[in-house]
């Protein structure tokens, strides 16, 4: 009896040896090395100079985002005043359109008023008029202004309107006999249609 009791106290004693060094390496798992600690703490300071150096990025594009923004609004206000002066000179542009050409007519137009104002009889006045007439042409042909050729000329429907025709057997078919209404081109572009009498022979039997 005295043998067993041993026995089973001696099996105890094994069995609480076993117990305690399970749990010691139990807590040896559970209790991190120090090699364990220093490494976390290099990491969580390796996460911290991450975040600073993000957060220090973003502030960066912050204070771009509000410089662009800025200089955005800047241009955007120099269009809007660039256009309102475009608008203005545009105007402006339009309403003196003739500033010009009324300019070179005073001329013409004081010389008209001293002609009517000195001249004593009929031939004094003609002669006035015809030195006005050749003035106003004058001008005129410098800004490009020239009558369209008709008599003797093809008739051509984009510079001449023909009112009438006859058979003339002085002319070729579709030549112009005579001018009606003087016509003209300004730098090219016909302002102005001449209107003129055409030769249309009539068809022999």
């Amino acid at each position: 009896m005295a043998k067993k009791n041993i026995k089973k106290k001696s099996e105890d004693l094994d069995i609480d040896e076993k117990d305690q060094s399970k749990v010691q390496e139990d807590e040896k798992e559970e209790t991190p090395s120090e090699s364990e600690e220093e490494s976390s703490g290099e990491e969580d300071e390796c996460e911290d100079d991450e975040l600073a150096k993000l957060n220090k990025d973003l502030e960066k594009k912050d204070e771009k985002i509000i410089e662009l923004k800025s200089h955005i609004q800047r241009l955007q206000a120099d269009f809007d005043n660039f256009r309102k002066q475009g608008d203005k000179q545009k105007q402006d542009l339009i309403r003196y359109a003739n500033e010009g050409l009324i300019t070179k007519f005073l001329d013409v137009y004081e010389d008209m008023g001293r002609a009517l104002e000195n001249s004593t009889n009929e031939e004094e006045i003609r002669e006035g008029l015809k030195l006005i007439y050749s003035k106003m042409k004058n001008t005129l042909e410098k800004e490009g202004l020239k009558e369209i050729p008709t008599v003797g000329e093809k008739f051509d429907p984009f510079r001449h309107e023909a009112l009438l025709t006859v058979d003339s057997p002085d002319y070729e078919n579709n030549e112009i006999v005579d001018e009606l209404m003087k016509g003209y081109t300004l730098k090219d572009k016909v302002i102005k249609y001449s209107k003129v009498r055409v030769c249309k022979k009539a068809k022999k039997e």
